[in-house]
Parts: C-alpha cells; structure tokens; sequence
C-alpha cells in the first residue's frame, strides 16, 4: 500500500536512509480531535524492521536547555521514535556508525507539537536536542532499558562535527548539565573503541 494513504506518512533525513521523520495524521470534528501516535504494524512496515519498545521516556526542559548528545554502547544499544507532545526543540543526530558511509555526519530538525513529526533513530546513533520554545515536553520510546555503564555522552560543541544549532545568540546561556559539559569529543570516542 501507498504510505500516504495511511495514517502514518514518512521521508527520510538527510543525509540517513534509515533515519525517519513521519508525520501523523490528526482526525478533527466539532469536539477537537483525536490522533494516533503509535501503532506497532504502522511503524514496523514504515521503518523496514521489527521493534520491540520497552521503555517510555519523558522529558520538559525550559527554553535554552540542551540535552545530549546521548548514546548507550552495545549491547545496550537503542532505537528510539521520538515526538514532542508540547513546545518546539531542534532535534539532533549524529551517525557514530563506523561502516556506514554517513559516519561521523549530523543532521537537525525543528520538531514541535503543531507539525505532526516523530523522529524514528536506529541503534548507532548519538541524539540530542535543544529547546526552543518557553518550555517543551519530549516523549520517546526506547527499543532497550536505560543502562548507566553503557551510557556515553558525545560533547554538544565537538569541533570535529561542528553542529549548527541555529541558536549562536543564545550559546552563552545554554542550561546544559555537568555530565553533557563533560562529555567526550567524537575523537575520543572513536579512539576508545566506544562507536559502533
């Protein structure tokens, strides 16, 4: 079937084949509307592979705050479909897949609840994001648990990528935490074995 015939319509982010954006189709009437956000046939026949979501993650950061670049390491890699239920972020990726021809590239999009986008990231990838709006509030699904020794934090300001995130203004007050300010440069993480 035609994916624009369904609820669930895709296309990809450049420059990642399998890095999807899909948008959701809202039912409106005279009460509002109603809307589907998750359907596992819909996705799995979007995205070409079976997933298995076992954990639901939900964030709210006030304007400036960024959050990332995260990854966990193998074997606790994940796969994440992404939405913003409330607000506007820019949504970052960075492909730390060493086989692939877009390793070590990026790509951003401005998700918001009023565009009607997920974000689908297969496993091999760091993400992150930036708040854009007075306040945002991001869910995601995760296709494995949280697990603290594999988790790995790609620095936001590598100088080696050079992520653009559209906001050089407000740089200086970005609320970022301790551990993202700590985190390591793609370098390190490629000289240390930790990229997949």
């Amino acid at each position: 079937r035609d994916v624009n015939m369904k609820k669930f319509r895709r296309r990809k982010l450049d420059p990642f084949n399998d890095v999807l954006v899909i948008t959701t189709c809202d039912f409106h009437d005279e009460r509002g509307f109603f809307s589907e956000h998750y359907n596992k046939k819909e996705i799995e026949m979007l995205t070409g592979t079976s997933i298995d979501f076992v954990q639901d993650n939900f964030s709210s950061s006030k304007k400036g705050v960024l959050r990332g670049l995260h990854f966990q390491s193998e074997p606790y890699s994940q796969e994440k479909l992404l939405r913003v239920i409330h607000g506007e972020i820019l949504d970052v990726v960075v492909d730390l897949r060493t086989q692939q021809e877009t390793f070590g590239k990026w790509a951003s999009i401005v998700l918001s609840d009023i565009n009607n986008e997920m974000l689908f990231l297969p496993s091999g990838f760091a993400h992150g994001f930036l708040c854009l709006s007075t306040c945002a509030q991001v869910h995601y699904k995760c296709s494995n648990y949280y697990n603290k020794n594999s988790e790995k934090t790609l620095i936001w300001s590598d100088k080696f990528l050079n992520i653009d995130w559209q906001e050089k203004s407000l740089i200086d007050d970005f609320y970022i935490s301790e551990k993202d300010q700590n985190g390591l440069s793609f370098d390190r993480l490629r000289e240390a074995g930790l990229l997949f």
